[in-house]
């Protein structure tokens, strides 16, 4: 944080100044069974206006896998239409974050997303699914356990997570016992 001093410094420059970013709204309905948390939407998907909108992001691949639909060459409406029909239903962990650039690692003074309302709010979640290490930490720090409800480490989808897409849709691939188009 700037302070004024009496030595020739100057105020931060606007180039300086770290962006606050904000999380899309939940994509869930009374239906949702299972609800994937990212961390926070990163550049291009807040630019494309879209969750997972980076064209390297695996998401729409992986999860099109386990619901068995073909999400990626969909537009960004249908794609939403074929998750909530899967009973999937989306979120991030941070409602907001000051962040250069998109990875996890540059995030500072989250403030997290209200997970507790939101889970309460859904009558037949079976299992949250934590996309990457930084949606499991602090997800479930959030939540913590709760009764009826699977919680589920994966890895991320982001490019910059290099596994191959094989390994982590193998992974995500235990998604497919809580979702309704099998």
């Amino acid at each position: 944080m700037w302070t004024p001093c009496s030595r020739g410094c100057s105020a931060p420059s606007k180039a300086d100044a770290v962006p606050l970013k904000r999380a899309f709204d939940p994509v869930v309905d009374a239906h949702t069974q299972l609800l994937i948390l990212g961390s926070l939407p990163g550049d291009a998907s807040l630019k494309a206006g879209q969750y997972y909108g980076h064209p390297q992001n695996g998401f729409w691949r992986l999860v099109g896998g386990v619901i068995t639909v073909d999400l990626a060459p969909l537009p960004y409406p249908e794609r939403l239409a074929a998750l909530k029909a899967a009973g999937v239903g989306l979120w991030d962990v941070i409602a907001s974050a000051e962040r250069r650039g998109s990875l996890d690692g540059a995030i500072r003074n989250a403030e997290g997303a209200d997970l507790i309302r939101l889970v309460d709010s859904l009558p037949a979640l079976k299992a949250v699914a934590f996309n990457g290490g930084t949606a499991a930490r602090l997800g479930r720090r959030a939540l913590a356990p709760r009764p009826g409800i699977d919680q589920i480490d994966l890895p991320s989808s982001s490019p910059a997570y290099t596994r191959p897409l094989a390994e982590k849709a193998a992974a995500w691939a235990m998604l497919g016992a809580f979702v309704r188009c099998r």
